[in-house]
């Protein structure tokens, strides 16, 4: 690719702004935000590219040599691999592509509220979904075989990030109708993401993750709207995507992309969360927010809790909130451990961590909050049944949930 390249960023809230210019030159990467966006004060990545006039260099490869607060619009998992595969078939070595490249492919349908000029748009012609459909695509795709839909799929959610295959669309608020996520949003309807299962998962994964969000909110867990999609042949997860409100968008940070945590790492403890929480927030109910997530990950086993399954979300007015909370099903983790640690223990934490942690950070009522979670968890076999979970899948789960209750 050139070794010049420049790339226009916009923020999309209730208006669009320019926030700056990308740039990159002898594989370096620069960023200016722009005069006007300087005095809006508005600091959308404080600790890593903080509001500051002149031209910014990247000096951190975190994220290939990129500020983390482009890394999130950047896919990775299944939407790299579905811009890879589309690449390749145009002859292009997705080798060769800098992040810069990969952005203009993102351009004005990623995660959050950044948009990239200019777009190199993936054309796709298609009108009608079918998840059926696009489920076996992806199974193909992940396997290595057949390309058919690729074109779609990535038009559909190569912004998206993650190992499981998911798709952005509009959902009628009846949820009986699907339309493309990236035409205008048609009344009726609100923006959604529906999951499908990767090549590892089990084959209940999406009703396995539905009942989990069941429990997140009995457990008093912040969660999107959910549900489980019936097709004719699988069944689906979805949540309604919180990053957009009607078709305004909401600017949302991970705590990878904020701290410029590698996220393939477990490199994180549950102290830097809530540190971090109350640093962002300035705020007692997002830490306790955060501290009720960590119980409910501990007590459900959730261990896939790495550094980009946590993120905060910034009004019009700067103001920092915990964003809720997503992609929480069964795991084991990396090893066994869980990719964020307890007060330094990943394999085994207790409700003696949590206290730890309760303790320190001042949480008035992080003894009721645990007794919440843990009596929300132990009806695990009632969510599993509600979601329509198997027997011997749920018995399976509900033995290992049940051990994890120290």
């Amino acid at each position: 690719m050139d070794k010049k390249f420049k790339l226009t960023v916009h923020l999309h809230t209730t208006h669009p702004q320019k926030l700056g210019t990308l740039a990159i030159k002898d594989r370096k990467i620069y960023f200016e935000y722009d005069k006007e966006f300087l005095k809006t004060g508005l600091q959308l990545s404080p600790y890593k590219l903080p509001l500051k006039a002149g031209v910014h260099r990247c000096d951190d490869d975190t994220f290939e040599g990129i500020w983390g607060l482009f890394a999130d619009s950047l896919p990775d998992g299944w939407g790299r691999l579905l811009m890879d595969r589309h690449l390749m078939r145009l002859g292009i070595n997705p080798n060769s592509l800098s992040p810069l490249d990969r952005l203009a492919y993102v351009g004005s349908h990623g995660m959050g509220a950044l948009s990239y000029e200019p777009e190199q748009a993936v054309q796709s012609e298609f009108e009608q979904i079918v998840l059926d459909d696009l489920a076996k695509s992806s199974r193909e795709i992940l396997a290595g075989g057949s390309d058919d839909l690729l074109d779609e799929l990535l038009s559909l959610g190569g912004s998206s990030a993650g190992a499981r295959p998911k798709v952005l669309v509009q959902m009628s608020d009846d949820l009986k109708q699907i339309k493309h996520g990236k035409t205008a949003l048609q009344q009726g309807f609100s923006h959604w993401m529906v999951k499908f299962a990767s090549s590892s998962d089990a084959k209940e994964i999406g009703a396995i993750e539905y009942a989990y969000s069941l429990m997140a909110k009995e457990a008093g867990v912040e969660m999107p709207q959910t549900s489980l999609l019936e097709g004719k042949s699988g069944r689906y997860f979805a949540a309604k995507r919180f990053d957009r409100v009607g078709d305004r968008q909401v600017h949302m940070h991970s705590v990878a992309g904020l701290t410029h945590s590698d996220f393939r790492f477990p490199a994180l403890d549950y102290d830097d969360l809530l540190r971090l929480t109350l640093h962002l927030t300035k705020n007692a109910k997002e830490v306790e927010k955060m501290f009720r997530l960590a119980s409910f990950n501990l007590f459900a086993h959730n261990r896939d809790d790495y550094a980009k399954n946590f993120s905060f979300l910034m009004d019009e007015e700067g103001e920092w909130h915990l964003s809720p909370a997503y992609d929480l099903t069964f795991s084991y983790g990396p090893g066994g451990e869980h990719s964020t640690m307890y007060v330094n223990e990943g394999k085994n934490p207790s409700k003696r961590e949590l206290a730890l942690l309760g303790k320190k950070y001042q949480i008035k009522r992080f003894r009721e909050i645990i007794d919440e979670v843990e009596n929300a968890v132990s009806r695990w076999s009632d969510f599993a049944k509600e979601a329509g979970i198997s027997s011997k899948i749920g018995k399976e789960l509900a033995k290992i949930i049940q051990a994890q209750t120290p």
